[in-house]
């Protein structure tokens, strides 16, 4: 007895401990190391970043890149357009007027259909009184300048009044804005030759226009209007969108 005893207390700690090492062993076979990764992320998550939220945080900058990607292409096609409008409508050999692109900067919601405020002013060229047009037609002309911004008079302003004619008959009339993209033409004829979708444009006698700028087309027609015949007119600039127009300068 006294013999076991001694041999117990002189090999008890290895026999426990290669003991746990078995079934230590076992279990990481049988269980194929889970415990031993749960017991790892236990010990290591406080010096871990949360994985979901480098994930959001991931996902969210590709989809702002893809964002920045898809802006950038939608202002070079604008600006493709522009270019190509700009070197259809004005630059022309022997031509007295000049052509200045100017991006749209400022618009007030309680003033949308009144007036612009444009990137570019008296240090580019434009003053007073200049035209400004945008793909589609006649946009306004130019009422205030700054050194570095100048401010438009919408055609789709109530306010704004300009001379028009109708491109295919001639009939001609005084356009004024209603404060949408559309705008209400009264003839100075009594019985003028007018039809649905015919095609409006600036008359030859306006005194602040040049003639000929598409203008619009005829929406709707009513000849009984008193005291003159009436026509509402869709303009063709996109008033409610503008981001860049062009400014001509003689």
């Amino acid at each position: 007895m006294y013999i076991i005893r001694r041999w117990w207390e002189r090999y008890a700690l290895t026999l426990v401990l290669v003991s746990l090492s078995f079934g230590t062993a076992w279990a990481i076979r049988h269980t194929q190391g889970a415990i031993v990764l749960e017991v790892y992320q236990m010990l290591t998550r406080p010096f871990q970043s949360n994985p979901s939220q480098v994930l959001h945080l991931h996902d969210a900058r590709i989809q702002e890149l893809e964002t920045r990607v898809a802006e950038l292409e939608t202002q070079n096609q604008q600006l493709e357009e522009l270019l190509g409008y700009v070197n259809k409508s004005y630059k022309k050999i022997g031509s007295s007027q000049a052509a200045i692109a100017a991006p749209v900067i400022g618009r007030s919601a309680d003033q949308w259909w009144q007036q612009i405020t444009l990137g570019r002013g008296s240090q580019a060229g434009i003053q007073v009184g200049n035209i400004v047009t945008a793909p589609g037609g006649l946009v306004g002309r130019v009422t205030s300048v700054a050194p570095h911004t100048s401010r438009v008079l919408l055609i789709s302003d109530p306010s704004s009044q300009l001379g028009v004619t109708i491109s295919r008959s001639r009939f001609m009339g005084f356009l004024r804005g209603q404060s949408a993209n559309y705008a209400v033409m009264q003839f100075f004829d009594k019985v003028p030759d007018v039809r649905l979708g015919d095609m409006v444009v600036t008359s030859p006698y306006s005194q602040i226009f040049p003639a000929g700028i598409p203008v619009g087309r005829v929406e709707s027609i009513n000849l009984q209007k008193s005291p003159a015949p009436e026509a509402v007119i869709t303009l063709s600039a996109p008033m409610s969108y503008i981001e860049w127009v062009v400014v001509s300068t003689k």
